[in-house]
């Protein structure tokens, strides 16, 4: 490791002791597993929490790499530049909330299978609402490659809820006059409590989701049920 990128004196690098600067709120290491590097990580969690605390265009590099311990040059060792960084969160972001959906079993009681996809939908936006209020409100600033690449993420989370509401539809066991407009409904649960939401407040992820999970089949049930 270059003597740069140490502290003065030697010592472990502050990259190290990032998580317990942060607090409650610091993003998981093992968060950003396909990265081998734990600065590049650690650079990777400070910046979620800029972006979500100053919006992408108003972070600095200097931000990202001061709650590190390193020079703003720094972060060019690691990404290539700042919309990078981003692009690693928003796709890192998208596809880990993805695996939370998929190893859900696959279930031919429509009624239960959207209970379950939206109960892990609301629970992983909930545990991860910093990641995710990035991932949501700072897309515009991606360029047109990689924000292609976030958008055919995102589809897959229509098609995975469309195809449970159509075949529940099929079955008689919704109600849905328009299928698509109810899917963008039951996607807006997750989506828009990383406006709010507080891993310190009365409601755990896990019972958010079940809430949450309850109001949508409600919301497509046919009216006798």
């Amino acid at each position: 490791m270059p003597e740069k990128e140490r502290r003065r004196g030697g010592g472990r690098h502050p990259a190290t002791e990032f998580a317990t600067k942060l607090g409650p709120e610091a993003v998981p290491d093992e968060f950003w597993s396909e990265q081998p590097s734990p600065v590049a990580r650690a650079l990777l969690s400070s910046a979620v929490q800029c972006f979500a605390r100053k919006g992408f265009h108003a972070t600095t590099t200097r931000d990202i790499t001061a709650a590190v311990g390193l020079s703003p040059g720094s972060l060019y060792v690691h990404f290539a530049s700042k919309e990078a960084v981003l692009f690693q969160i928003a796709r890192t972001g998208h596809e880990q909330a993805l695996a939370a959906l998929t190893t859900r079993p696959d279930d031919e009681d429509p009624r239960r299978h959207i209970r379950s996809l939206v109960a892990a939908h609301v629970t992983w936006h909930a545990r991860h609402h910093t990641v995710a209020r990035v991932c949501q409100y700072e897309l515009a600033a991606l360029e047109p490659e990689h924000l292609q690449e976030i958008l055919d993420l995102r589809q897959r989370f229509s098609t995975m809820m469309r195809t449970t509401v159509e075949k529940g539809a099929k079955k008689g066991t919704f109600d849905v006059p328009d299928i698509d407009r109810s899917v963008r409904a039951i996607l807006s649960l997750g989506v828009d409590l990383v406006r709010w939401y507080r891993l310190d407040g009365k409601d755990s992820p896990e019972a958010l989701g079940e809430s949450y999970a309850e109001l949508a089949t409600r919301m497509l049930s046919t009216p006798s049920e």
